[in-house]
């Protein structure tokens, strides 16, 4: 019955999470579509010819620029992340309490609030419109979950693993390496996960500080939605969508996952 009832589960969530995009892959092979019909009038396969021919490369180098931001922030915010989640894992301090509650500043206030309060700061630094302010302000909405996420990964974190591996002649550089990293992988792909997905998904802000010059993929997609061709805006969203699957096929192992070691 066990197996019975996780096939079960496990069919109603791929049902549930693919009925939108099964409608999506069915708008863009549509031609003419039109309410209260069933299925489309006309099929063809126009919305694709003008992803991959007429505006293959604008969408291409969208694309391209999306995974740029996306990686290079998910890598910057766990970078921060580690030194940050492991102080505030593994030892106490005075304004610890403090510090969560600025943590989670950027997520509790409005999106739009944040990213113009910092655009007049990026004009006074030379920020605006670069691929750099681009990054930073992803940074703002990414960084509190990755921190928060390797908080609670060095908080089950024993650092007595370190101190064995120094005992026998580790370097710091080898304890971080052999010894901290491989403890917390699982920990660090969660993380940068979610900063992958949360840059990925960055529209509002990326539109105001990019101001149109650092075009991201969300950026053209909503453009495309505004033009009411929605076959494009359908074709346009699977190749939108694909990346981000693709990390999450590849991270899911270590969703939900344990280290192998360094559990107190």
């Amino acid at each position: 019955m066990r197996p019975i009832k996780q096939n079960l589960i496990s069919t109603a969530v791929i049902a549930t999470v693919g009925l939108p995009f099964a409608v999506l892959l069915i708008w863009s092979f549509s031609n003419s579509w039109f309410y209260p019909e069933l299925w489309p009038r006309q099929w063809g396969i126009r919305a694709w010819n003008y992803v991959f021919g007429t505006a293959g490369f604008q969408i291409m180098a969208a694309l391209v620029q999306s995974v740029l931001v996306a990686v290079v922030t998910a890598l910057i915010s766990v970078a921060i992340g580690i030194p940050a989640g492991r102080a505030l894992g593994l030892y106490e301090f005075k304004g610890k309490d403090l510090i969560s509650v600025i943590l989670t500043l950027p997520v509790i206030v409005p999106p739009l609030c944040v990213a113009m309060g910092l655009h007049l700061w990026f004009i006074k630094l030379g920020l605006a419109s670069t691929f750099l302010g681009v990054v930073l302000v992803h940074l703002t909405f990414c960084l509190p979950y990755s921190v928060f996420v390797l908080w609670g990964v060095f908080s089950n974190y024993n650092p007595d693993y370190e101190g064995q591996a120094r005992s026998l002649g580790a370097s710091s550089w080898k304890v971080i390496v052999r010894v901290m990293l491989p403890l917390t992988f699982p920990g660090l792909v969660v993380a940068a996960l979610f900063s992958f997905l949360l840059s990925w998904s960055q529209y509002l802000s990326t539109l105001i500080i990019g101001g149109g010059r650092i075009t991201t993929l969300p950026i053209l997609l909503f453009a495309l939605m505004g033009s009411g061709d929605r076959p494009v805006a359908a074709a346009v969203s699977i190749v939108f969508v694909a990346p981000a699957f693709v990390a999450l096929l590849f991270s899911a192992r270590y969703l939900g996952g344990k280290s192998i070691a360094g559990i107190r």
